[in-house]
């Protein structure tokens, strides 16, 4: 004879489990009573994806859609600039980098630009049909010198301002969802399914896969401030790497808040907070290296996606999210 729970017992049940699995996870969070960050007003609904600067006041923000705006108080303003590039294409200028007045930027598809005039100008490098994939990263690093990186792990660098290019890796790491760049010029990127990582040091021949943690696919990682890595992954999970030189080596999930929308980009501010940014408006801070959380109010204000969280090393940070969406660090 089947025995069928009663409602009030059922329910009984429902609550029990409820408050016996709530310990891992929060479904709110405190909102900060002030925030260092200001909305900065942008006229255009394209997505920004990168942001650099010549000096203390002048720099470029780059997106989708062709999109570059240069800026000459220090990012408190943006102002629509023009690139002489084909009308027919519709280019994703996806990264960009300078040292002093020389500039780069990368796009897709297939683009790469030089400038040694601060920006003012800006000249096509016209790069190998045979490059394996599209252009990804671009880092100047010193004079006439700059790092191209594409979205399958290829590597290469120029030393004469992009006229020819050395490859640095025998064999590229297969299509990527996310690649960064590390201080010392190691990569670390996640495959285009998630269901890896991979990570390269200077002078290795080839990328050194690694498994993924759990079944959660990886999002995204990326490198603290002393060289370990970070992670975020599906269903709002945040690892940290211990050691350096052990990628392998990653902490127990932290899940800050389960509110259906992940988590994009990780970053730490001069102070030592990590903040992560995400879905929705997400945009969370952590002053004890991710133990306590709180959500952000001008973050949250915002109907946008943020992607980028950028914090530039002459103390200038901003967050970069979908449709025109811009935060600018105000301390």
């Amino acid at each position: 004879m089947r025995r069928y729970l009663s409602p009030l017992l059922s329910l009984g049940l429902a609550l029990f489990l409820g408050f016996g699995l709530s310990g891992c996870v929060t479904t709110g969070l405190p909102t900060a009573t002030t925030s260092p960050w200001q909305a900065v007003p942008l006229a255009t609904k394209a997505n920004p994806l990168d942001v650099a600067f010549t000096d203390a006041n002048h720099g470029f923000l780059v997106g989708s859609n062709r999109l570059i705006l240069e800026t000459n108080d220090g990012g408190a303003s943006w102002a629509e600039r023009a690139l002489d590039l084909p009308e027919e294409e519709n280019f994703r200028l996806i990264s960009l980098d300078f040292r002093g007045d020389e500039g780069w930027i990368a796009g897709q598809p297939g683009l790469l630009l030089h400038s040694t005039d601060a920006g003012q100008n800006w000249s096509r490098l016209f790069l190998d049909t045979k490059l394996p994939g599209e252009p990804y990263l671009i880092t100047a690093l010193a004079a006439n010198t700059a790092e191209l990186a594409t979205n399958v792990g290829a590597i290469y660098e120029t030393s004469d301002g992009g006229n020819s290019w050395q490859a640095n890796v025998a064999d590229a790491a297969g299509s990527v969802r996310d690649l960064r760049r590390g201080s010392a010029g190691e990569y670390v990127s996640v495959s285009s399914l998630g269901n890896f990582f991979a990570t390269w040091n200077p002078g290795d021949p080839i990328w050194t896969p690694h498994q993924r943690v759990s079944s959660q696919r990886l999002q995204s990682i990326g490198f603290q401030p002393d060289g370990a890595l970070w992670m975020l992954a599906r269903g709002a999970q945040l690892r940290f790497g211990a050691d350096p030189a052990n990628p392998e080596d990653w902490s127990k999930p932290v899940i800050p808040i389960t509110n259906g929308y992940g988590y994009l980009d990780m970053a730490w501010d001069p102070q030592g907070s990590i903040w992560a940014g995400g879905g929705s408006g997400t945009l969370l801070v952590s002053p004890d290296q991710g133990k306590t959380w709180q959500k952000d109010p001008v973050g949250a204000a915002q109907p946008t996606n943020f992607t980028r969280i950028s914090f530039l090393p002459d103390g200038k940070a901003f967050v970069l999210g979908e449709r025109g969406s811009l935060l600018r660090w105000v301390g």
